[in-house]
């Protein structure tokens, strides 16, 4: 792959080059009409005006898919022998009679069209509700979607006549949006972020919060007005005391250096194997305005490169962007995404270049278009996506998005790019996102579904006094509330708050299960396929101006699938560079041929768990009641083993538990598991053995 020059290049707006999305095969979940499953208000307003990409097949659908197939096959003569953008083109790309085709009809039905791409692959049409209907074949519902409301197709894009055969799918019949995956860390007894420091707090090293997140047991009592009932807790402590005199809000986080060292990167730096030659490509919605003043700020404090014109660069394909309160940026949490994905990419990759692709908004059809600017335009080797939503609600809602993300996706596997996509912050999104779509089922995270795409989930991750990896659980946190406010009288029994947060995984209902995956068990493509740090109580810290002014910058913990996947990003951005420059391609195919040693397993043993938090509750003259690890760690739903600890409020001075390892009905086990996937990357051994792999 071309490496690009990034000296005094200005491309505000990029052209799309020829990329084919690729239609579901027949017989798939897209053949049944849509189930509308979330809250109809009633019928659009047929006068409203509504713009349509409408997506053309690729030529040849059959031979994409045996030569993408067999590019990640060890044992085919094309391993790795991939794609020029030329040769894609030439070989896949619609013609220009077929999107005139595309064009007559959305004419002869009162859809104006306003642009087709340079290569044919879709074609851009405005018009009303009520032509898009007609054109269509469908109707336009308003639904309620967690509290906001929005507008979907009630069953699946048909079109008729010559260009039936055609046409792959249609967006812009829905104006659903992505999520961001980042995760602040919160107060549990508010759902709150904590507040941020300022970065006149650092300590000499740049250290701003604890790294002790898992301290050795301790033991409390708890009485009411002097007397009972009672309680006695013993078990792990979690996070700093909050009398200490260094920042306690959060209770604890990670610099750079921190997280440098639990991975094993250091060893890898010294060998000048840190990105060089490398780009990481980000997509994000909206952006941040201090994005370079913040991200050069981190940069100093954690002694990492500067970011300049040579080797950071922000492109808008979409058009101008800017991140406000008013546009849904603040309120989507874009600016802390967009802050965590560069600033964390460069912590693990501090000599590769990052591209920062940017959409206008956060509408599905907008950050589809920033993936294709990253692939079509070559920018690198990797590719960041920390943003989806439930799949499930995206096949009965809107599965023409399924539709283009994986066909997005296969065409970057093509070119040799890995698409590196959050697997998720709600576990198995049946509490969670899926309430908001009003569907009762649980759900993977889309994009990370498509098998073209490295589903990257999270793992609670725990540091000893060297910064080494201690102790590490799938992510996944129930809380319980153990006491009152000061003056902390005992709480009987104890209020579990249940499950918070956890890595997204599951098993995808719509994609069939990939061959890099033959060794896992069902049908059905599993996710994710390999997992970082991602639990916002073990988070990593940011640099960042919440408001865009860097007057007001502050440092904060944050943690979620958007923390794990720009740190993965740059590490697989240094297995293209330890490889010979790259492309090597999807990460995915490649993990799951690694040995053992190259993935560190994340599988609780139970040692792990024998200074779990229990406790004892007297209350004369009932019986003592015993509260078991298990009582107190409540509702487990399929998990046997988990860390539990003590954590005393910084807002209260409330003794609360948390315990970690608890992710929904996922749950964490040996090998392959639907919250860490294959487990952490092994520093040194995972490069070594990649790059192996690839040779």
């Amino acid at each position: 792959m071309t490496q690009h020059s990034f000296r005094n290049r200005v491309s505000p707006r990029l052209t799309f080059a020829a990329l084919g999305v690729m239609a579901l095969t027949a017989g798939s979940a897209f053949a049944a009409p849509a189930g509308q499953t979330a809250n109809v208000v009633g019928p659009e307003d047929a006068s409203k005006p509504i713009s349509v990409t409408v997506w053309l097949n690729p030529h040849n659908k059959a031979a994409l898919d045996t030569a993408v197939e067999q590019m990640y096959d060890s044992s085919s003569p094309s391993y790795h022998r991939f794609l020029t953008l030329k040769q894609f083109n030439e070989q896949y790309a619609p013609t220009d009679k077929e999107a005139g085709t595309v064009r007559d009809y959305l004419t002869a039905h009162n859809m104006k069209v306003t642009s087709t791409e340079k290569n044919n692959r879709f074609v851009v049409a405005q018009g009303n509700v009520a032509a898009a209907q007609t054109a269509f074949n469908t109707k336009i519902n308003k639904v309620m979607v967690n509290g906001v409301m929005h507008h979907t197709n009630a069953t699946p894009a048909t079109v008729t006549g010559a260009a039936s055969a055609l046409v792959a799918t249609v967006q812009g019949l829905s104006d659903l949006r992505y999520k961001s995956m980042a995760k602040p860390a919160v107060n549990p007894e508010t759902r709150v972020p904590y507040a941020g420091v300022s970065i006149s707090s650092a300590g000499p090293d740049g250290l701003f919060f604890s790294a002790d997140c898992l301290r050795p047991p301790e033991s409390h009592t708890f009485k009411t007005d002097g007397s009972f009932p009672e309680a006695f807790y013993a078990g792990n402590r979690y996070g700093a005391d909050i009398t200490n005199t260094a920042p306690n809000k959060p209770p604890c986080g990670y610099d750079a250096n921190e997280i440098q060292t639990a991975y094993g990167l250091k060893q890898l730096y010294k060998k000048g194997l840190d990105g060089t030659g490398q780009t990481i490509v980000i997509v994000d919605a909206f952006g941040s305005n201090s994005i370079l003043h913040d991200a050069n700020l981190f940069s100093q404090l954690n002694g990492l490169p500067a970011l300049t014109p040579q080797n950071f660069q922000i492109v808008t394909p979409t058009g101008p962007v800017t991140c406000t309160a008013t546009n849904g940026c603040i309120s989507g949490n874009w600016q802390f995404e967009t802050t965590l994905d560069v600033e964390w990419a460069h912590a693990i990759a501090p000599n590769a270049n990052i591209v920062l692709v940017l959409t206008v908004d956060d509408l599905l059809t907008n950050l589809d278009l920033g993936d294709l600017a990253a692939i079509g335009n070559q920018y690198g080797n990797v590719i960041s996506n920390s943003f989806g939503l439930s799949e499930i609600a995206l096949k009965e809602l809107d599965p023409a998005e399924l539709v283009v993300e994986n066909g997005i996706a296969q065409i970057a596997a093509a070119l040799g790019i890995s698409l590196n996509v959050s697997s998720g912050d709600d576990g198995d999104q049946l509490i969670s996102n899926n309430a908001d779509f009003g569907i009762n089922a649980v759900s993977v995270n889309a994009n990370a579904d498509t098998p073209f795409a490295t589903g990257i989930g999270g793992t609670s991750t725990f540091l000893d006094s060297k910064n080494d990896i201690k102790l590490q659980t799938g992510w996944g946190l129930n809380v319980a509330f153990l006491t009152t406010p000061a003056p902390n009288a005992p709480l009987v029994p104890p209020t579990f708050l249940g499950f918070q947060d956890g890595s997204g995984g599951g098993t995808s209902v719509v994609y069939a299960k990939p061959k890099f995956q033959k060794s896992l068990k069902g049908k059905f493509r599993q996710v994710p396929d390999i997992s970082m740090n991602a639990d916002p109580q073990t988070g990593s810290e940011i640099v960042v101006s919440p408001d865009g002014n860097p007057a007001n910058v502050t440092v904060e913990v944050f943690g979620g699938t958007s923390l794990a996947c720009p740190m993965f990003s740059g590490l697989w951005a240094i297995a293209n560079q330890a490889a010979g420059g790259g492309p090597i391609g999807e990460a995915a195919p490649i993990l799951y041929e690694l040995p053992d040693k190259a993935i560190i397993d994340v599988n609780l043993s139970p040692v792990d768990t024998l200074l779990n938090v229990s406790g004892l509750i007297i209350d004369p003259p009932k019986a003592p009641i015993f509260e078991s690890q298990t009582d107190l760690a409540q509702p487990l739903q399929n998990t046997k083993l988990f860390v539990s600890a003590l954590y005393n409020s910084v807002s209260s001075t409330r003794w609360d538990l948390f315990t970690f390892g608890t992710d929904s009905s996922l749950v964490t086990g040996p090998g392959w598991d639907n919250v860490t996937g294959l487990g952490t990357p092994n520093g040194t051994t995972f490069i070594n053995q990649v790059v192996k792999a690839v040779q």
